[in-house]
């Protein structure tokens, strides 16, 4: 162990020796003259770059030369021009946010603040009150559903006044913006927080009569089908070309008849004559116009009967029978009744003696003693009503 630290050691000890043999070496060539030429006029080179740049700097900034900002603050942005202008000063003008409560073009800021000293030729910034708001782009809201385009013209910063319903087949969707009775299409600039009116579908017109295009052109046809609220369906040509100068000579639906707002009219247009074309126009009736034949009679329409499908219910439980007991008859409770409660009466003659014409004479001693003498009958004991008695 001692001679593995003794050889470390040594190797650290010859390092160290080679080091300082090579930073001699150096300082031996740095003490020659040449060298220490070449480093004092390098020296000198380096100073006077340094001193030129300083004064190139002091001249193109006009070091010392400082003029102070003027007060131009709510001054009207032409004066305060004229001020900047007549001091030397430039300037830089920012109308961006309109606040209603100042003038139009009246100055409300200024940087640096006046009083302060600045170089001459320095940009003052100006903050001018403009003369309205600042102008956003109408959104692309055509035919879109009303109450995402009143989101939209809310969000950019414009106001809906009146809504207005004109019938269409886009029932609730937007079809025109209106700025102050004009129509104005999407992406055209207003001012921010502009009323704009907007025209919202109310739906198709019912029963609208179709207009007669016969003997025109395919143009003039466009445009009358327009005017009714109406589309232009299938163009037929003749010839098979697409000029909109050939003559429409049939059109489906029939002129007169009435349909909805939107439905589309079928035109059939050729350069011939109607004359000319009247077995095409007698072919085409057979097909589009069905004739209906008035003398068979109407057709009667029956109700069929209703049909009572079975009920799924569940059948309710049974119910069970009352049990009574069989009621006697009247004659039979009467029966019953009286020899319950009647008992036999005894007759009145049979308590009393019976009285015989021999008193009656003697004690009378009249003419009267041959007559019988009236007795008064009995009245027999009146029988007791039997209570009619039910037995459940």
């Amino acid at each position: 162990m001692k001679c593995v630290k003794l050889k470390a050691h040594s190797k650290i000890i010859s390092y160290i020796c080679c080091l300082i043999i090579v930073i001699l070496s150096m300082l031996k060539s740095l003490f020659n003259w040449k060298v220490l030429l070449n480093l004092v006029v390098a020296i000198g080179v380096f100073v006077g770059l340094v001193w030129l740049t300083f004064r190139w700097l002091e001249y193109h900034t006009n070091h010392g030369q400082e003029i102070p900002v003027p007060n131009i603050v709510n001054k009207s942005v032409q004066e305060a021009i004229k001020i900047l202008d007549d001091s030397g000063l430039e300037y830089e003008v920012d109308s961006f946010n309109y606040d209603p409560k100042y003038r139009p073009f009246q100055v409300l800021q200024v940087y640096p603040v006046p009083g302060s000293r600045v170089k001459d030729g320095r940009a003052i910034q100006l903050r001018v009150n403009p003369r309205t708001w600042a102008k956003v782009e109408v959104p692309d809201v055509i035919n879109k559903y009303s109450g995402l385009a009143f989101q939209r013209l809310e969000q950019v910063g414009l106001k809906v006044g009146d809504t207005i319903y004109e019938p269409s087949i886009q029932k609730d969707a937007v079809i025109r913006i209106l700025f102050n009775g004009n129509e104005v299409k999407p992406k055209t600039k207003l001012a921010r927080f502009s009323t704009v009116d907007v025209v919202i579908g109310s739906g198709p017109m019912r029963n609208i009569a179709i207009p007669n295009v016969v003997g025109l052109t395919v143009k003039e046809a466009r445009q009358v089908i327009a005017r009714s609220m109406f589309e232009v369906g299938l163009v037929d040509h003749e010839d098979g070309s697409k000029d909109e100068s050939d003559v429409i000579y049939y059109q489906d639906p029939a002129a007169g008849d009435v349909r909805d707002q939107g439905m589309q009219i079928d035109l059939w247009a050729s350069k011939r004559t109607l004359a000319e074309l009247s077995a095409k126009i007698e072919q085409l009736n057979s097909t589009y116009r069905m004739k209906v034949d008035t003398a068979l009679p109407p057709i009667q329409y029956q109700e069929m009967p209703v049909r009572q499908e079975p009920s799924q219910d569940v059948p309710p439980p049974p119910v069970t029978p009352r049990r009574e007991n069989p009621k006697p008859s009247t004659d039979a409770v009467k029966t019953d009744a009286s020899k319950a409660t009647v008992k036999p009466a005894t007759s009145v003659t049979e308590n009393k003696p019976k009285t015989t014409a021999s008193n009656t004479g003697s004690s009378s001693g009249n003419t009267s003693a041959n007559k019988p003498v009236a007795t008064t009958p009995a009245k027999p004991a009146e029988k007791p009503k039997a209570k009619k008695m039910v037995i459940e």
